[in-house]
């Protein structure tokens, strides 16, 4: 499968809201024997990426991000139908993500994902206040609370939800993981505000949850920012 190749030609039936045309062109690569899961990962993902990245930079209308993003979404939502379920690991991962709608389908796409690799995932979106997710935490007691994807005007919440939960301590030896949208464009804010792990994508994010599971943040870790203010100033 030729990546580049089909977001090239997917990309202007995403903007245009080309419906019919992204489903034929999802069953010709589907027929072509590329896998659902590595179209979403490998297509749908880095378009989603481009596309965002284009509408931050006001490149892209308004109309065309809100046509790319939900038809983006209806694609994925019938790939998803299709993924192969691994063996269950036994782990729960709590998520959610910034609230706007590409943030949301970011989520979706990594929640998908994790469920499939094996986990047990319960996505709440965006949205959702520091005091309900403290709460869901207490009740569920997940392996891992996921923040995916989110605007840089939702990194002091996120910390704070961090600093919460780890002054409570409301659910001992729960990992907490960052990854996406912000986390992507600002180095090192991911230790900074006291994760405990991170990834820029959802392949990177399923190894490193894998990879790293006993990987616990440091109190030195959060100097990672105030070095790179100082720096910067």
């Amino acid at each position: 499968m030729n990546h580049d190749m089909i977001i090239e030609r997917l990309f202007p039936l995403l903007i245009s809201g080309d419906r019919a045309g992204a489903r034929t062109l999802v069953e010709q690569v589907l027929d072509d024997g590329a896998t659902a899961e590595d179209f979403v990962q490998d297509v749908c993902w880095p378009v989603l990426e481009q596309v965002n990245a284009l509408h931050r930079s006001d490149t892209l209308t308004n109309l065309a991000h809100h046509y790319a993003t939900r038809l983006l979404r209806s694609l994925v939502d019938q790939l998803q139908a299709s993924y192969e379920q691994a063996q269950r690991r036994g782990r729960t991962v709590l998520m959610f993500c910034g609230p706007g709608e590409a943030d949301d389908l970011a989520g979706q796409i990594v929640a998908d994902l994790a469920e499939a690799d094996g986990y047990e995932v319960f996505f709440g979106g965006g949205g959702i206040a520091n005091d309900e997710i403290l709460r869901e935490v207490g009740e569920r007691t997940p392996d891992v609370l996921l923040v995916f994807s989110a605007a840089p005007s939702d990194a002091p919440n996120i910390r704070q939800l961090i600093d919460y939960v780890r002054g409570i301590d409301a659910c001992p030896g729960m990992q907490i993981a960052v990854g996406g949208g912000v986390f992507n464009r600002a180095d090192g804010l991911a230790e900074e505000i006291g994760a405990d792990l991170w990834a820029s994508d959802p392949s990177e994010m399923l190894e490193r949850l894998e990879a790293w599971k006993d990987r616990r943040a440091t109190p030195e870790q959060r100097t990672v920012g105030q070095t790179r203010g100082t720096k910067a100033a």
